[in-house]
C-alpha cells in the first residue's frame, strides 16, 4: 500500500494473469483519509496499450474509489514476461464541491502552486492460473478407511461401469454394421450370379431357335428334291406308254 499524505493506493503493482488476445483487467483502489475533497488524475507510459476508467476523478472525504485499469489483447509475449510499462497516480486538493466535470489539466500543474503527490506504479505480469491436479488420498496406515472414502469409492466404480458399457455398446454397433454389409455383400453377389445365368439361359435359347429355322429350311430343301423327283419318274413313265 503507498501512503501518501492525500490518497492511500492499493495495490502499488500491477498484476496482469498474461494472456494472448485477451483483455486483462485489474483494479486500484484510491482511499481518502482526509477531510478535504482529492482529485487525482491516472497517467501512463503506453495509453495505446491500457484504458483506464476512470482515468480522473474525485475522492469524497473518508471515502474511497476503484480505478479500473484494462490492457488490451495482446498478439505476442513480451520476452521473460517482463514489462517496462508505467503508471502515474496525481492527486491534488480539491475545493469542497468538485465534481470529476470540474477537473482541469492546470489542476496537477505544479507550477500553478499546487502540492501534487504523485505515486509511480508498476506493471507485472503473471503466467496465467493452471487448474489443480486431482490428487488421490490415501489412508493412513494402521487406520480403517472412512466412510465417505467408500461412497466415493462405490460412485467411481459405479461410473467406471458406466463408461465401460459405453465401449461396448459400440463394440456390438460395428459388429451388427459389419454383419449387415456381410449381408448385403452376399445378396450382390447372388443378384449378379441371377443375371449372369439369365443372361446365359437367354443365349442358349437363341442358338436352340436359330438350329430349329436351319433345319426347318433343309426339310424342305429335301422334300422338294423327292418331289420333283417322282413327278420326273411319273411324266417318264406316261410317256413310254
Amino acid at each position: 500500500m503507498g501512503t501518501m499524505e492525500l490518497l492511500n493506493v492499493e495495490p502499488l503493482e500491477l498484476k496482469f494473469p498474461f494472456e494472448l488476445k485477451k483483455q486483462i483487467s485489474c483494479s486500484l483502489q484510491l482511499s481518502n483519509k482526509t477531510e478535504n475533497y482529492v482529485a487525482f488524475k491516472v497517467k501512463t507510459t503506453n495509453p495505446k496499450k491500457y484504458c483506464v476508467r476512470p482515468n480522473t476523478g474525485v475522492v469524497l472525504p473518508r471515502s474511497t474509489c476503484d480505478v479500473i485499469v484494462t490492457m488490451q489483447a495482446q498478439k505476442e509475449a513480451p520476452p521473460d514476461m517482463q514489462c517496462k510499462d508505467k503508471f502515474l497516480l496525481q492527486s491534488v486538493a480539491a475545493s469542497p464541491g468538485t465534481a470529476p466535470k470540474d477537473i482541469t489539466p492546470e489542476m496537477f500543474s505544479k507550477n500553478s502552486g499546487s502540492v501534487v503527490e504523485e505515486c509511480k506504479l508498476k506493471v507485472v505480469y503473471l503466467p496465467p492460473p493452471q487448474p489443480p491436479s486431482p490428487v488421490l488420498e490415501e489412508p493412513d496406515e494402521g487406520m480403517s478407511p472412512k466412510v465417505s472414502f467408500t461412497e466415493s469409492t462405490n460412485l467411481n466404480s459405479s461410473q467406471s461401469s458406466q463408461s465401460s458399457e459405453a465401449p461396448r455398446q459400440y463394440v456390438d454397433s460395428q459388429d451388427k454394421l459389419l454383419d449387415a454389409r456381410s449381408i448385403i455383400a452376399k445378396l450382390v453377389e447372388e443378384k449378379n450370379a441371377a443375371i449372369q445365368q439369365s443372361n446365359k439361359l437367354q443365349q442358349e435359347m437363341e442358338l436352340l431357335t436359330r438350329g430349329n429355322n436351319k433345319s426347318q429350311v433343309g426339310g424342305i430343301s429335301i422334300m422338294v428334291v423327292i418331289a420333283i423327283c417322282l413327278i420326273g419318274l411319273l411324266l417318264g413313265y406316261l410317256m413310254k406308254n
